[in-house]
């Protein structure tokens, strides 16, 4: 990715509050600091005998973690990589496959990775996954040990990444692997920045029976001039049901997306084809937890041991599409793709009780600020400079 010459990271967080009307932050002033300490590390004209620590920024929705993370990324004149953190793994899940047979892949992996960079830069890191669980203590220790630095964003401290997960012990080295390579700073000020007023934009709309859907308007004004189809979208080897699409709009019910066996990379390759997502037949989302279940006989199909039995957790009967649901946010988010629902009850209804409440309050503050105008239009990429109009910092 090519990145434009800026200042370094506390000179751009000066600049946003001084001449971009940015509202001031005690403690994302702090992180952009602890930013500046390791953008000049990096940059002194004697490289370092040793790569200087890295960055954690963690903090609740909305208090500008994204924001300085790709200031401290533009800002850099040594090679580096930016990536949502999911789509990290889905590189690392998929480079392992392609270094089958070789001698200690993850080592490979990490040194292949110091060849050609000198920083990641993650966005989002959470795990949910088993699989990256037991991935991460050993890649991220190589990483380390190869000399490149980390800086990465998360809702959650180190100590409660994969709080819950099931034999979470394995993943506890990468946890003291963060500990040790990475400044932890919380960015909190108490403010989700998301909420400050800025002109609106509607992309939410709750279902009247007895309408027409208001999406059909935005299907027809988002595609004029481009040929239209109902018959079933082509993603790989699967074949998506649709209401319609263009070359660049798609609209579908919750069903054909959250309700379909369709995974985190599924919705990577939607955000790589259309600049905007239409989703209809949003239903109230959540709801009482049926009794948790026990898996029984579970494997860990990597080092071959035998898991026994645990305690799954209580789900919502929707559960399963709500994390498709939260992954497709996500996505769309990250990728500026704006998202326009149509649903049965008011946003902030969507989800009010459940095992997802968490991860859900990232996905509900991620749908406010895309009722915004600063958002984008489709197609509109994220800026790479903070907009003229005055605004305060969001993630």
């Amino acid at each position: 990715m090519n990145r434009i010459d800026i200042a370094s990271p506390l000179a751009a967080y000066r600049q946003a509050i001084e001449q971009h009307g940015f509202v001031p932050d005690a403690a994302q002033w702090q992180s952009a600091q602890r930013l500046e300490d390791c953008y000049q590390a990096l940059h002194r004209q004697d490289e370092p005998a040793s790569p200087p620590r890295g960055v954690y920024l963690w903090g609740p929705v909305g208090r500008g973690k994204t924001w300085l993370l790709d200031r401290f990324y533009q800002s850099l004149r040594i090679p580096a990589r930016r990536q949502h953190f999911h789509h990290f793994m889905r590189w690392v899940h998929q480079r392992l496959f392609q270094l089958s047979g070789t001698p200690d892949p993850l080592q490979a992996l990490a040194r292949e990775l110091a060849a050609e960079v000198r920083v990641l830069c993650f966005d989002e890191l959470f795990v949910s996954d088993i699989g990256d669980a037991m991935l991460l203590g050993r890649l991220l220790q190589a990483i380390f040990e190869t000399g490149v630095t980390v800086v990465a964003t998360s809702n959650q401290p180190p100590e409660q990444l994969y709080a819950d997960g099931f034999n979470r012990e394995r993943f506890l080295p990468a946890i003291a692997a963060i500990e040790q390579h990475m400044q932890v700073v919380a960015v909190d000020g108490g403010q989700d920045h998301r909420l400050h007023p800025g002109a609106g934009h509607q992309r939410y709309w709750i279902a009247d029976v007895a309408k027409t859907s208001a999406l059909r308007d935005v299907f027809e004004r988002l595609s004029a001039g481009q040929p239209t189809s109902a018959d079933p979208l082509a993603l790989g080897e699967r074949r998506i049901a649709n209401l319609q699409h263009s070359t660049r709009i798609l609209w579908c019910r919750y069903a054909d997306l959250c309700q379909q066996p369709l995974s985190a990379f599924d919705f990577i390759a939607l955000c790589d084809r259309f600049a905007a997502i239409l989703l209809g037949e949003v239903p109230r989302l959540g709801g009482q937890p049926r009794a948790a279940k026990i898996a029984r006989g579970t494997e860990d199909g990597i080092e071959r041991v035998i898991a026994g039995d645990r305690q799954l957790p209580a789900l919502a009967i929707q559960d399963d599409s709500v994390r498709r649901f939260i992954a497709l946010v996500d996505e769309c988010y990250d990728r500026r793709v704006p998202l326009y629902l149509e649903a049965a009850v008011p946003l902030e209804e969507l989800y009010t009780e459940g095992y997802l409440a968490f991860p859900f309050r990232r996905t509900l503050s991620r749908l406010r600020e895309m009722q915004m105008e600063r958002f984008g239009g489709a197609g509109q990429q994220p800026p790479l400079q903070p907009p003229p109009r005055p605004e305060p910092i969001s993630t």
